[in-house]
């Protein structure tokens, strides 16, 4: 049995390793996605006018109450087919089709958005307001007041909020294979329902999840002691 298995690992390297490329391509589309949307939401929470306040509200309340399998569904099924009786509606014929990676990178771009709305608007509140009243003191556009103040200053705050997103954003591609689209967990379940070796295939998952999750994280540690250069360092040792 172990030569069965392992002759089977080796015949489906190369679609898993395919699998793990396309999974991370997924989540660098969505991420990217995610953090503009995520830009606009903040700077819509903190609006001063209410309308903008209250429409960027309902959005990031509404779609972090609901679960992300249920949007992959809703739009792989039901968004294929109200988009085919739309254009039937309009006299033209054809019928529409939602591919998985769109699928895929949309759905999870913008729940990373509504979750990235909280996280910079909480950055943003914490810098000192007398930096932003200095940046308008001297004249700043609200460009350049973002570009040189508010992003520089809000950064150290956001990064431990985007590096957790990140994280929980390469396991979320997982819940795409539910749709039947080639990503590592789905390829992972090809592989083990036909060779058998249950275990050896879902542990090489796991490995290849904990290897993508790892590298993550010491990358984001790297870019926080970046952003965070010339402060303070602050000990939580308590004497």
């Amino acid at each position: 049995m172990i030569p069965l298995s392992q002759e089977g690992l080796a015949d489906w390297a190369g679609p898993i390793l395919s699998g793990a490329v396309t999974t991370l391509q997924i989540a660098f589309a969505a991420y990217a996605i995610g953090l503009a949307l995520g830009l606009v939401g903040a700077a819509a929470r903190l609006s001063p006018w209410a309308p903008v306040r209250a429409l960027a509200t309902a959005y990031s309340t509404a779609v972090r109450a609901v679960p992300e399998l249920l949007l992959i569904i809703l739009l792989y099924y039901a968004g294929s087919q109200a988009l085919t009786g739309l254009i039937n509606a309009l006299g033209l014929p054809g019928q529409v089709e939602i591919s998985g990676f769109v699928t895929a990178v949309g759905v999870l771009a913008f729940v990373q958005g509504a979750y990235m709305t909280e996280v910079f608007r909480g950055a943003i509140l914490a810098i000192p307001k007398g930096q932003l009243e200095a940046a308008d003191a001297y004249g700043f556009s609200p460009l350049a007041r973002f570009r040189y103040i508010t992003l520089p200053a809000m950064m150290p705050n956001a990064l431990p909020g985007m590096s957790n997103l990140w994280l929980i954003l390469i396991k979320d591609t997982a819940l795409i294979s539910v749709i039947g689209f080639s990503e590592l967990f789905f390829t992972i379940q090809q592989a083990a329902a036909s060779t058998r070796a249950y275990f050896l295939f879902y542990a090489a998952a796991g490995v290849l999840y904990l290897l993508m999750t790892l590298t993550s994280s010491a990358l984001f540690a790297r870019l926080e002691r970046y952003v965070r250069r010339g402060q303070p360092i602050v000990s939580t040792q308590e004497a």
